[in-house]
Parts: C-alpha cells; sequence; structure tokens
C-alpha cells in the first residue's frame, strides 16, 4: 500500500494565500529560495530528514496557480516513479508531467487519473 505523503495548494495571490493558511490552521510556511514554491508544515519535521516527527502526518507546499495545478493535489510515495507511471497507463490514466528531481530529497512526478484529477507520485532518493 502507497502513503500519502504530501500535498500541494495552488494559488492564484500567494501572499493572501499564505496568511490564510497560518492564521487560520498556525501553518508554518517557508519560501524555497531559488523557486516559486513556499513550503508548508502542518507538523514539526526532523531537521536532518525533513520528515515529519509524528507517524501519520503530512506536510506539503504552496505554489502559483496554473498550467496542471488548478486544485489542491495529494502526493503518493511510490517508491519508483517509472513503474509507477506504467501502472497509471495500463490502468487507464496519463503523466501530466515528467519525473523531475527535487533537491536531494527525491522525484516528483504528476499523472491523471481516469476522472481527471492531478495526483502526485513521489519517489524518495535512497540515502
Amino acid at each position: 500500500m502507497n502513503e500519502v505523503v504530501h500535498f500541494e495548494v495552488p494559488a492564484t495571490n500567494l501572499a493572501r494565500a499564505k496568511k490564510f493558511y497560518s492564521a487560520v490552521f498556525e501553518w508554518e510556511l517557508e519560501d524555497v529560495p531559488g523557486m516559486n514554491y513556499t513550503m508548508v508544515r502542518t507538523i514539526a519535521v526532523d531537521k536532518k530528514t525533513r520528515m515529519p516527527k509524528k507517524p501519520g502526518a503530512i506536510n506539503g507546499g504552496m505554489m502559483k496557480k496554473g498550467g496542471v495545478f488548478k486544485a489542491p493535489t495529494l502526493t503518493v510515495d511510490v517508491g519508483n516513479i517509472d513503474k509507477a507511471v506504467v501502472r497509471v497507463k495500463k490502468a487507464g490514466g496519463k503523466l501530466a508531467m515528467k519525473k523531475q528531481k527535487v533537491m536531494d530529497m527525491g522525484y516528483i512526478a504528476y499523472v491523471k487519473d481516469t476522472e481527471g484529477n492531478l495526483v502526485g507520485i513521489w519517489e524518495t532518493v535512497k540515502r
């Protein structure tokens, strides 16, 4: 069974969205240098691994709405993105955004399910 490990919230007005989520849910927000992306912490993380300290909890991100990013998206840890993309296509889904490296943490790709929903698929870099 593959776990949901991340979420993303696209926003038309990032400043307004960041103000809303930090005020309403008290989430910690951190802009990522060199990227148009904001890390969203809903739970404390281990400083070394950047993973949530509490089992079952997930953190996320926020970015400008556009392209394939039109609604909140869940990201699932699949172990191997290339194999997962094959399974997605075999089940009737489509690749929406090809695999790309995310710093030294892992790889992300985005697929569309049979209903047109965007789903992130994640592969952690083996350490």
